[in-house]
């Protein structure tokens, strides 16, 4: 799907399932994207440390930091606080939502993740981004 020549957008996915991150991973790598996989959030945090993705998939609900610390974490940090963050969780009450856009995320799908949405909001959310970026 993706021309050879051109770079892959880098997708750090976030969750502690097995099951997700194995589907979400194979669906990303068909779609054309290079993926990074954290378990937790404090991995999320380390892999940030080092690599700079284009985009976070991020689940909310994780053991120890929860997705909603995690994103706040990501947000104050400079070198990656312009990232989107979009939020994947099986949460769908108002609250929650509000929550996780406060929290800094840029969007939120809830699970089960319908893959063609989610490469949808994956597209618009890095052209944003991109676009943000050649403004500053």
């Amino acid at each position: 799907m993706v021309s050879s020549g051109l770079p892959r957008d880098i997708v750090l996915l976030v969750d502690d399932s097995p099951d997700a991150l194995g589907f979400l991973t194979d669906a990303l790598e068909q779609s054309g994207f290079s993926v990074l996989i954290a378990t937790s959030g404090a991995a999320a945090l380390n892999i940030v440390d080092r690599i700079t993705p284009d985009l976070v998939l991020l689940d909310a609900v994780m053991p120890s930091m929860d997705g909603f610390e995690t994103c706040r974490r990501l947000k104050a940090n400079p070198a990656v606080a312009q990232i989107p963050v979009i939020f994947m969780t099986g949460l769908s009450e108002t609250e929650h939502i509000v929550h996780a856009l406060e929290s800094g995320g840029v969007d939120y799908l809830t699970k089960p993740i319908n893959i063609d949405e989610l490469r949808a909001r994956i597209r618009v959310h890095l052209s944003n981004a991109r676009s943000a970026q050649s403004a500053r």
